[in-house]
C-alpha cells in the first residue's frame, strides 16, 4: 500500500479505537483502567493519519510543479520541429506498479471492531478453564448493611480463604452469569482479567439451596444467600471453589462491564 493509502488504514484504525473507547464496547477486550490510554492512542493515529496524508499531499503538489517547470524548460529549448517528440504528455509512461487491491482487505477487521460488538466470553470458556481464585492480601471492612453487596471475587477469596470469618452471621448479595457443568452442578461466575479478554479467567462459586429451578447457561442472575463452609475442587486445576447456600435469585441484565477486575487485588 502506498502512503496515502497507509495513512486512511491509520486513520481508520485511530478511528475505531475512539469509538471504542467513548462507548462501553472497549470493555469487551480491556478492563475499564485502559480507557485514557485507549483514547490517547486513537487520537495519537488520527494526528498521525492527517500529518501524513498532508505530508504527502504536499509532496505530490512540489513534484507536480517541479514536472512542469521542468516540461516548460524543455518545450523552449526544443527546436519548433522538435517539441512535438519532446513535450512529456505525448511521452509513453512506462510501466507503473500498483499496490495490489487485495491489500484493503486489511480494512474488514476494522469495520467489524465498528460495526459489530463481540459477546463477553461465558460458560463455554468457564467450564474449559481452571478457576483462578487466588488468595488476596487483605479485606476491606464490610458494609453494615444486610445482605452485603459483594463483588463475586471477594465473596470467594473470603470464603476460601478467610474461612467465612467475615460473612458469618451476614447475608450477601453477589452477581454472576450461569454455568453448569456435565454433572448438572450450578455456578455462579465472573471471568476476571489482569489487562485484556485475551488472558481472563474465571473464578466459580457453586451454588447451594434455593436455586431456580430452571437455569440457563450464561444467564446473569443477582443471588442472595449466606455463607456455607461446604467446599469443593475444580475439576480442571483441582482450584478450591467455594458453595454460596442461596437464599433468593432473580435475572439481571448483562452489565455494561462483564469482567472482574479486582480478582489480584
Amino acid at each position: 500500500m502506498n502512503r496515502q493509502a497507509q495513512a486512511a488504514v491509520m486513520f481508520l484504525v485511530g478511528a475505531a479505537l475512539l469509538h471504542a473507547g467513548m462507548t462501553d464496547l472497549y470493555l469487551r477486550y480491556v478492563k475499564a483502567g485502559l480507557q485514557p490510554l485507549l483514547l490517547a492512542a486513537g487520537a495519537v493515529l488520527i494526528v498521525s493519519a492527517l500529518a501524513t496524508a498532508w505530508y504527502e499531499w504536499k509532496r505530490a503538489r512540489t513534484r507536480k510543479e517541479a514536472a512542469q517547470e521542468a516540461a516548460q524548460e524543455a518545450v523552449q529549448e526544443a527546436a519548433p520541429e522538435a517539441q512535438s517528440v519532446a513535450h512529456p504528455e505525448v511521452q509513453p509512461e512506462g510501466h507503473v506498479h500498483r499496490e495490489p487491491r487485495i491489500s484493503w482487505l486489511l480494512v474488514l477487521p476494522l469495520l467489524a471492531l465498528i460495526l459489530i460488538a463481540p459477546p463477553a466470553l461465558g460458560s463455554y470458556s468457564a467450564m474449559r478453564t481452571g478457576t483462578a481464585l487466588q488468595q488476596p492480601y487483605g479485606y476491606n471492612t464490610l458494609p453494615k448493611s444486610d445482605p452485603i453487596p459483594l463483588n463475586l471475587v471477594d465473596y470467594a477469596g473470603r470464603a476460601v480463604y478467610d474461612h467465612g470469618r467475615s460473612l458469618a452471621g451476614h447475608q450477601v448479595r453477589i452477581a454472576g452469569f450461569v454455568a453448569v457443568d456435565s454433572a448438572g452442578t450450578p455456578y455462579l461466575v465472573r471471568m476476571a482479567l489482569n489487562c485484556c479478554a485475551a488472558d481472563a479467567q474465571p473464578v466459580k462459586v457453586a451454588l447451594t439451596g434455593k436455586i431456580p429451578p430452571v437455569l440457563q447457561p450464561d444467564a446473569w442472575l443477582q443471588v442472595t444467600g449466606t455463607y456455607t463452609a461446604r467446599e469443593t475442587h475444580d475439576p480442571v486445576n483441582n482450584g478450591p471453589i467455594p458453595y454460596l447456600q442461596v437464599t433468593a435469585a432473580k435475572p439481571i441484565p448483562t452489565p455494561a462491564d462483564p469482567y472482574d477486575e479486582t480478582w489480584n487485588n
